[in-house]
């Protein structure tokens, strides 16, 4: 079997399997929907992407130039969790890694098929695009082709840099899981925040080459000396009434920038092939002994002894509250667990709750959130829990009033030293994280979507202190 005709059945096989996932037609219209709401008329008080206080002037290229910006910066993590969490996350790896098949052809084949789908939320933002620029611009100023390339030649690479980026991690045994969505999480920050202190550089091949997101050099093509760093991208008030006009189609088709866009391209291309030679097998997990006094104070309790003259269990005199105390528990897994947030517990009372203890406890009430959530949501064991005394649906509500319980119990030495006000902000945090932790668990059936965006939403709150 040629290499060539493997990379054809996994790419054909993908694409199957996408086409039949509901997950695709809410990807298909999560751009669109939203690109109304990003893109402003000349009345609104608020944007999305502001240059030197003011908001620019709304071309047809900067209306690309932004659908493109708002992709390639805030909604690469929806499309890296779907492309994790979606039909194809599970893969025949028992057959396929004793198959005589080249795994380079295997992993180039499924990338392939990744940048078709994420081609197709391309095209759907493009049309939404040729749709807003006839109600944000005027009608004989529409020029569909800069609406195109903006979006595009900014979207187009960051998106295939995701794809490959999702096949690597599924390649390597040790970002498979939880590591791999840490580390997508790390890198899609470095992706925005890096090339901003080098604005004023990015006059060339080279200097484009260090902005992965590809928005620098449109939005700062002819902007004075010394203020090619003052922009911002997300929701934000515009402080100057005048709009600013910006040359992004020069900027777009400014020397070396069209460039290294395809050279990016060629990158994410060569990281594909590269997850096919560094992809390592799937191997059982060593059960590694620990004997140290550490492992042994870290280590879970034994359980207690069975008796055998025990009676027989009767109906809980208050089932609901031992509900809620078995999630409590289960939240909680570990000794390590408990031992951190005795420290976060503890440090409330002497440091500043907002600043410093509050989006400790929250990190921390993330991962054990998210991971009782989706051991909790497994299609099995939801099976098993429908017959018990109470249903799935009472046990999340039970779920998110134990994350609550918990956010507040973390809150208690701050609300010693300082008032009432960290209690109302331990209520907040905990409840909309546990909510959200079990809404989305229940709906992807794993614990990567919800840790991904808590810690989004975790960075966003700490970033607003």
């Amino acid at each position: 079997m040629t290499a060539a005709t493997v990379a054809r059945s996994s790419l054909g096989t993908s694409l199957t399997r996408y086409s039949r996932s509901w997950g695709l037609w809410l990807l298909l219209l999560v751009a669109p929907v939203g690109a109304r709401f990003w893109i402003p008329d000349e009345s609104a008080r608020t944007v999305v992407i502001s240059v030197n206080g003011q908001a620019p002037v709304m071309t047809s290229a900067m209306l690309g130039v932004t659908l493109g910006i708002v992709i390639t910066t805030l909604l690469l993590p929806v499309a890296f969790i779907y492309l994790r969490s979606n039909a194809t996350r599970r893969q025949p790896w028992q057959v396929e890694e004793v198959s005589a098949g080249s795994r380079v052809a295997i992993a180039l084949g499924r990338f392939a098929a990744d940048c078709a789908i994420l081609g197709a939320v391309l095209a759907a933002m493009t049309l939404a695009g040729w749709f807003i620029a006839w109600l944000v611009t005027p009608l004989d100023s529409i020029n569909l082709f800069e609406i195109t390339l903006g979006l595009w030649l900014i979207a187009a690479p960051s998106l295939m840099g995701v794809a490959a980026i999702r096949i690597l991690f599924d390649a390597l045994p040790f970002t498979r899981g939880a590591l791999g969505e840490v580390l997508y999480f790390v890198l899609w920050m470095a992706s925005i925040i890096a090339p901003i202190g080098g604005a004023e550089r990015n006059v060339s091949f080279a200097g484009n080459m260090t902005d992965f997101a590809g928005f620098i050099r449109p939005l700062t093509y002819d902007l004075p000396a010394g203020q090619e760093n003052d922009f911002t991208i997300g929701a934000g008030a515009v402080s100057a009434t005048q709009p600013i006009a910006l040359d992004v189609m020069g900027g777009l088709l400014s020397e070396g920038y069209v460039a290294s866009r395809f050279a990016w391209a060629a990158l994410a291309i060569a990281l594909a092939a590269l997850a096919g030679l560094a992809y390592r097998p799937h191997r059982p997990r060593k059960d590694r002994r620990r004997t140290g006094a550490l492992a042994r104070l870290l280590a879970p309790g034994a359980p207690p002894a069975a008796r055998r003259d025990a009676p027989a269990a009767g109906p809980a005199r208050f089932a609901l509250p031992a509900l809620v105390a078995s999630e409590f528990r289960l939240i909680a897994e570990g000794r390590l667990w408990l031992l951190l947030a005795l420290l976060v517990a503890a440090a409330g009372y002497f440091v500043d709750f907002r600043l410093v203890a509050s989006p400790a406890a929250l990190l921390l009430l993330i991962f054990g959130l998210t991971a009782h959530a989706g051991r909790s949501e497994q299609p099995g064991l939801l099976a098993l829990t429908r017959t018990a005394p109470f249903s799935p649906m009472i046990r999340r509500l039970a779920f998110v009033a134990a994350g609550l319980g918990w956010s507040l119990l973390l809150a208690l030495p701050a609300v010693a030293a300082g008032g009432i006000q960290p209690l109302v902000l331990a209520l907040a945090t905990g409840g909309a994280a546990s909510a959200a932790a079990i809404l989305l668990g229940a709906w992807t059936r794993s614990a990567f979507a919800p840790r991904l965006l808590l810690l989004i939403a975790w960075y966003l709150y700490l970033s607003a202190a």
